[in-house]
């Protein structure tokens, strides 16, 4: 079960010019963005401890992006 709300995945679909769309693609999405954003976040917070910090930053979440070629 996805901790993300459902019905903003289906939008991000269809904005990207789906005229229809399973439940159970919106849920297989859910479960990949979910996924890919808990490795970001994981690769943020070695970043602020490694710059002893406790907060992660903006910069934190792009560069973990950067990292994984996503930004």
């Amino acid at each position: 079960m996805t901790e993300l709300q459902l019905a903003p995945v289906d939008r991000l679909i269809r904005k990207a010019g789906a005229e229809r769309v399973s439940d159970e693609a919106v849920k297989v999405l859910a479960n990949i963005l979910e996924d890919l954003a808990r490795q970001i976040t994981e690769a943020a917070v070695q970043y602020a401890r490694h710059a002893k910090r406790k907060t992660i930053t903006a910069d934190d979440i792009k560069l973990a992006a950067r990292a994984m070629n996503l930004g």
